[in-house]
């Protein structure tokens, strides 16, 4: 290692965690930084872009829990990219658990209205049954083997006691409506199903305090405004990166050799990977050699990856409320409580229940976004935009009863196919712990005698042990490794 202490240090991605990293290192005085990044822009999984006027998030769009302790609240809050409301101390102080009260539309497919007093029943058990969830953190204190086992085995159970003076037709009702739910708590974890996510490991996120809020001017300001801090030529665009040779196996003077695709290699001291977790899945027999250690591997492997997809819908004029913030979509057709369809390339639109409501940038825009993720997500990227807008203008019809309702334009993100990503974030898949996130962030080599230690350092939101999915977890691991060669040095 060089023994002066400015080391020669290597970034891979430019996602927000490699930025908050170098931002960090830059800060701290260290010169010889530099971020390789596969693509033509930063930013990664952050991407706004526009539909017609109106601005769009393909990728993140929340801050979730917009608080003091939030270090993405704090940043977008001193590059004045809040809007007004998240700056209120009522709004930081609120405890909503990810879950804001949002002012609902219901429809069925029938084509009915259903007034969201007739739901209220659905919603209380719910997100009753989903609050439960959080009372196994001891995976040994359970038999249910995943969050969606225990979720539809308590709806199948209590609602026919605490709706007995209901009529079936209504019970039924109340449970598919459940269903939808179920539907979109899929999105939340980027799962294909409730039934991957292992009970005990749901609960190892925690969320802050503060209303969601999103960056009226789009996510890619905040990533603007820490590139404008950092040195112009730090990036290297369009660089993937072949291989990490670590552990001196090039037989240099610096431990590490990074391999880039265009035949370019850089000796380097250190080398902090930021590749999102579908990437490694896919990709970590070649890009590591030696291989990564076995209990690390493990850990990739356990550790789920998952696609969440948006489809923004712009409409001529709004089908529903000027008070509505969501619209749920009741399949009356669904017998039993159940968060997948039979058939994904028939039936790929049935996993879209849920459209939120886009907040104007501007008068005259109607935008909602509809939510999709797992393998109907994934089919659906397959599919030409015509066939999806198509999808969409019969279902909404379904649902309205209306068959004049025609989208004006869609946007659909593809996060699967993206061959950078392969998927949207992570989550606690069956049999995860809190022993494969720690297992995640651990650098290289393993063993800290070693005379050249902290080769190979992890960051990104799969490696945050309780904020992974989230910007800030994203961002705090960034600035976790940094800190860790500052103090190093």
């Amino acid at each position: 290692m060089s023994t002066s202490e400015d080391p020669e240090i290597v970034i891979i991605g430019c996602g927000v965690s490699g930025i908050a990293a170098a931002h960090r290192l830059v800060k701290a005085g260290y010169r010889h930084v530099r971020i390789l990044e596969a693509t033509g822009r930063s930013g990664g999984r952050i991407k706004t872009a526009a539909l017609g006027n109106t601005i769009t998030e393909i990728g993140a769009a929340y801050i979730h829990g917009p608080s003091e302790k939030n270090p993405l609240f704090c940043l977008a809050r001193d590059y004045g990219l809040l809007p007004p409301e998240a700056l209120n101390p009522e709004n930081q102080a609120v405890d909503v658990d990810e879950d804001p009260p949002l002012v609902p539309n219901w429809f069925s497919s029938s084509g009915q209205r259903l007034s969201a007093e007739s739901m209220e029943p659905a919603e209380e058990l719910f997100s009753e049954i989903l609050d439960n969830t959080s009372k196994f953190q001891n995976p040994k204190n359970t038999s249910w083997k995943s969050v969606g086992h225990f979720m539809r085995t308590k709806a199948q159970n209590q609602a026919a006691g605490r709706w007995k003076d209901k009529d079936e037709t209504t019970r039924q009702l109340l449970l598919s409506a459940f269903s939808t739910m179920l539907k979109f708590e899929c999105c939340g974890s980027a799962t294909h199903s409730m039934d991957d996510i292992d009970l005990a490991g749901f609960s190892m996120f925690k969320s802050l305090r503060g209303v969601d809020c999103t960056l009226p001017r789009g996510f890619e300001r905040l990533i603007e405004n820490l590139m404008s801090e950092l040195p112009s030529d730090l990036v290297t665009y369009n660089c993937p990166v072949r291989c990490v040779h670590w552990s001196n196996t090039e037989g240099g003077l610096s431990p590490v050799t990074v391999e880039c695709e265009n035949g370019e290699r850089i000796a380097a001291d250190h080398v902090i990977v930021t590749v999102p977790l579908g990437y490694l899945k896919k990709h970590h027999s070649t890009l590591f050699h030696p291989p990564l250690p076995a209990h690390k591997l493990k850990s990739i492997e356990t550790l789920g990856f998952g696609t969440c997809d948006k489809i923004f819908v712009e409409f001529e004029s709004p089908w529903w409320d000027a008070d509505c913030e969501i619209i749920y979509l009741v399949w009356e057709d669904e017998a039993t409580v159940s968060d997948q369809v039979s058939d994904v390339s028939k039936s790929w639109i049935r996993k879209l229940v849920t459209f939120t409501v886009h907040k104007p940038s501007e008068k005259g825009s109607h935008v909602l976004c509809g939510w999709i993720c797992g393998h109907e997500a994934e089919y659906m990227e397959t599919l030409p935009e015509e066939k999806v807008r198509e999808s969409i203008t019969k279902l909404v019809r379904t649902f309205t009863g209306n068959s004049a309702i025609t989208p004006k334009r869609i946007l659909c993100s593809r996060w699967f196919t993206d061959p950078w990503t392969y998927g949207s974030y992570c989550h606690p898949a069956i049999g995860c712990t809190a022993e494969d996130l720690k297992n995640m962030m651990e650098p290289l080599p393993s063993q800290e005698t070693l005379s050249q230690p902290l080769q190979v350092l992890f960051a990104g939101e799969a490696t945050h042990p309780y904020f992974y999915s989230t910007v800030h977890g994203a961002i705090l691991t960034g600035w976790r490794e940094a800190d860790r060669l500052i103090t190093h040095y």
